[in-house]
């Protein structure tokens, strides 16, 4: 068989084999031209290569492009399916709403036992548990005066309910939404007022911590009527304050007004970052910001609240209620905006229910960081509390 020959080799032997016969410059002019010859057909085949490696390179990258875009419109896509499901998810069911609110499933601190409060530093404190309603359950705390801290151990429930009948004060605490009554900021008030001399009394709402029961506002407030009639079975002729915070505020105003109609008044309120009513604060909430220009807000977020019974309106309440009233609020609350609380104050020190009574205002300025639930820290508070309440110090008799 003929073997093939590479041209190139081909045309070398031809230049060769033409310059053995032609003079010398004829054999280099040959010779040049069969160099330039080759260059120019292997010039015409290098550059082939990398052309086609960069065109393959380019069109990877423009794949991955489209891929990374693709998956990124595929996400926003989902994110704005959501932000529009959402409203009307709300609106169809209007539990969810309901549970937003009070976010009693929020328990915070995790993993404490709330039979033991001095596991939270209240060794002069007892848990009780009261019986409002049938199949309802609340779990209470009742935590002494704190010269009575001695005392106090290894006391039972009885020589705490016969403590209520001593000379010194006693505040019913209605705590806010999420979280338990052994809440940290909660805890850390009760010692505040524990060291001013006043008995502290709290507990959690039906379906709050290890509180038996389905929360609702009718619910919650009969609660705190149990515990406040409870505790004036026990308290003699001992003054009895009610301290709401946040939207123990709604309650407190309930619960007031209730009192006020039957006319077993507390001898004053306290409000501590309250609002108007339900659909004001939430309205302004924080959570609210990404739809509060939503077309139809209203009908698609508040009134779901509304049809579930809920209101909360402290600012109707405060027109009905007969005994002196504190607001309390920090400037830079980012949960009940001060302007809620600053408005209730306009709405109450007018009204004729209070023509006989004391209604103040105390704001505490934004650089001292109190935020929605650190007003305990003030070093102003007690004296705020003595003046306001008419005492000089609580009694220290036993």
């Amino acid at each position: 068989m003929r073997k093939r020959t590479d041209p190139v080799a081909l045309e070398h032997e031809r230049c060769a084999a033409s310059g053995s016969s032609s003079s010398g410059s004829a054999a280099a002019a040959l010779d040049a031209d069969c160099r330039l010859k080759q260059n120019l057909r292997l010039a015409g085949k290098r550059p082939a290569e990398p052309r086609c490696a960069a065109d393959a390179g380019m069109k990877r990258a423009l794949g991955r492009r489209k891929g990374l875009w693709f998956r990124l419109r595929k996400i926003l896509l989902c994110i704005l399916g959501l932000y529009v499901a959402i409203p009307f998810l709300i609106k169809l069911c209007p539990g969810i709403q309901a549970k937003l609110i009070f976010l009693n499933f929020v328990r915070v601190p995790y993993f404490i036992d709330l039979k033991k409060p001095q596991d939270q530093g209240l060794n002069h404190t007892c848990n009780y548990y009261l019986e409002p309603e049938e199949d309802v359950t609340i779990g209470v705390w009742h935590t002494v005066p704190a010269v009575w801290w001695k005392d106090a151990q290894g006391k039972d429930q009885m020589w705490y309910e016969d403590a209520l009948a001593s000379s010194h004060p006693i505040i019913l605490y209605l705590h806010g939404n999420a979280g338990t009554r052994g809440g940290d900021h909660r805890v850390e008030l009760y010692k505040v007022l524990s060291s001013l001399g006043y008995h502290v009394v709290t507990f959690d709402y039906r379906g709050w911590g290890d509180s038996v029961g389905t929360p609702s506002e009718r619910g919650m407030t009969y609660d705190a009527l149990h515990v406040f009639d409870w505790i004036k079975a026990r308290s003699g002729d001992n003054p009895v304050y009610i301290w709401g915070h946040s939207l123990g505020t709604g309650v407190a105003t309930n619960l007031v007004r209730r009192l006020c109609e039957r006319e077993t008044p507390p001898d004053a309120l306290i409000l501590e970052s309250p609002f108007t009513n339900i659909r004001e604060e939430a309205k302004s909430h924080p959570f609210s910001v990404i739809y509060r220009y939503f077309p139809g807000f209203d009908w698609f977020f508040l009134d779901p609240i509304t049809s579930s019974g809920i209101k909360f309106a402290n600012d109707e309440n405060v027109k009905h209620i007969s005994c002196s009233l504190l607001i309390l609020h920090a400037e830079d609350d980012p949960v009940v905006p001060f302007q809620l609380g600053r408005k209730l104050y306009n709405i109450a020190a007018p009204s004729r229910s209070f023509r006989d009574f004391k209604v103040q205002f105390i704001p505490f300025h934004s650089d001292l960081g109190y935020r929605h639930k650190y007003i305990y820290k003030s070093p102003e508070l007690p004296r705020i509390l003595r003046e306001f309440l008419g005492k000089s110090e609580p009694g220290r008799q036993h």
